[in-house]
């Protein structure tokens, strides 16, 4: 990093902010001599339940163990179908495949970036069990319709809302709009912890107790086991440090959202407007930006990306190959050209530096880098 620099992502800022009370809860979790599943992680079980709107919270291993636990505790498994977007992390596709379930994709919005809700039940077959919802960058997906299928099919919705704790659609909090949230508390993340940390959200206290289950192996009572689970338990480190900062979710998130606008600003200032696209704010939604993901236009995504780590400049492609094309996955038989939407967004996203703290002076360093960039080219190119 450049001493003009600026992070993708700055924890330490956040910790700076935070580091008495941190340091106090860590001690007191450490002079209690219990670490695993004790009373921090039922009491944040519950205050992050409150804070989605629902009646439980389980707390897990990581968002991926989040995901995991939501299908294993509705059942799904082998000769099942999973719809859910082409365009997002893997570990969506990697939890559906790890119960046998079989992963139909769906194209994406060309805006939000989230699943096309119109191209949901083309999709659908006898065989099709649940919808797999992505609320990608902290925007929520356009709920109405999918519900709608789903009612008509009889289908599960599960949300993916790793990215999204705080977005809100139609006034409701992610983690509320289906049958189960499942929520990441990986470092970058709106509420991020120090390690790996998850949890699921729901309003169903039988799916709450099986998943409650599932995290300790299938095991109840003690040493009994009625299913076969995993270890997926929180810690109760992790539990009391994201505790000290739940309190402060909701000024980091308008913080998200005051630097989505300056930067919004500074991109129409530089007159960059056509060669990055801005982040659209559907309506009915709050829009938390745990990224600010811009599309470059022309081609050039790539190379500003390059221009962007020589100066110093954090920046991330969120995603570079859809899961579609995803090695592991070839054996279901799709090929380029299947989900276009999707395959176009790999080619042209670009995640700018995100983060609460982030200074209205670093952001312009960022916006004058994309700036200079396109001066050269045009330089080179007259």
């Amino acid at each position: 990093m450049t001493e003009n620099g600026v992070p993708l992502c700055d924890l330490q800022a956040q910790y700076r902010g935070l580091r008495p009370q941190l340091e106090a809860a860590a001690l007191r979790v450490l002079a209690s001599g219990q670490v695993i599943l004790g009373p921090e992680v039922a009491a944040l079980e519950g205050e992050l339940a409150d804070y989605c709107g629902v009646s439980h919270g389980v707390g897990c291993g990581s968002g991926t163990d989040a995901l995991s636990l939501a299908l294993h505790a509705l059942d799904l498994g082998p000769g099942d179908e999973v719809l859910l977007p082409a365009f997002t992390f893997f570990a969506t596709a990697g939890s559906v495949l790890r119960t046998g379930a079989r992963p139909v994709f769906v194209d994406i919005d060309p805006v939000s970036c989230n699943l096309d809700p119109f191209q949901v039940e083309s999709k659908v077959t006898p065989r099709t069990r649940a919808v797999l919802v992505v609320h990608l960058f902290g925007q929520c997906a356009e709920m109405e319709p999918i519900w709608r299928v789903a009612e008509r099919h009889n289908l599960l919705v599960i949300e993916d809302a790793a990215q999204a704790l705080g977005a809100e659609y139609q006034g409701k909090r992610a983690g509320s709009l289906g049958a189960i949230g499942c929520l990441s508390f990986y470092p970058t993340k709106n509420l991020g912890a120090y390690g790996d940390a998850g949890m699921t959200v729901t309003g169903d206290p039988q799916w709450a107790e099986r998943m409650k289950t599932l995290r300790v192996h299938g095991m109840r009572p003690k040493y009994y086991h009625q299913s076969l689970g995993w270890n997926a338990r929180l810690d109760e480190l992790q539990a009391a440090l994201l505790r000290v900062k739940l309190p402060c979710l909701e000024g980091w998130i308008a913080d998200r959202q005051a630097a989505a606008r300056r930067y919004d600003g500074l991109i129409e200032e530089q007159h960059l407007g056509q060669f990055l696209q801005r982040p659209a704010v559907l309506p009915k939604r709050r829009h938390t930006f745990n990224q600010y993901v811009v599309r470059v236009a022309g081609g050039e995504r790539d190379a500003l990306v390059r221009h962007l780590k020589a100066e110093g400049i954090g920046c991330e492609i969120y995603y570079p190959l859809p899961l579609h094309q995803q090695e592991v996955v070839r054996r279901l038989g799709h090929g380029g050209g299947a989900f276009p939407t999707s395959e176009e967004a790999c080619r042209c996203v670009l995640a700018l530096p995100m983060f609460p703290e982030i200074t209205a002076e670093q952001q312009r360093r960022v916006v004058a880098s994309c700036a200079a960039y396109l001066r050269k080219r045009s330089r080179l190119a007259a």
